[in-house]
């Protein structure tokens, strides 16, 4: 995973299992994002952010949109360098 670039934030392990002289911990994929943390980067987004910008949550999604690309390169920035407890990806739908 760390090969591959993959950040550890978007793993969910389990606990340790004894397997012979070894053990093993299973983990499981995180995908999406909680509401929670939506309106966590939301919140964010809307107080540091530039004023053009429009935040949605649409499941487990959090969208932002805006007429400025401008402005959603600086909201990915700020989004980048907050200190979150789980792993933020983007997707440019432009």
């Amino acid at each position: 995973m760390v090969k591959r670039q993959v950040s550890l934030k978007h793993l969910e392990a389990k606990d340790p299992e004894l397997s012979g002289k070894t053990y093993r911990i299973a983990c499981t994929f995180k995908e999406g994002i909680s509401t929670e943390n939506a309106k966590k980067v939301a919140k964010m987004l809307r107080d540091e952010g530039p004023k053009s910008i429009k935040t949605q949550i649409q499941g487990e999604t959090l969208r932002v949109s805006s007429k400025s690309k401008d402005d959603l390169q600086d909201a990915i920035t700020q989004v980048k360098g907050g200190d979150w407890d789980f792993a933020v990806q983007f997707t440019n739908y432009r």
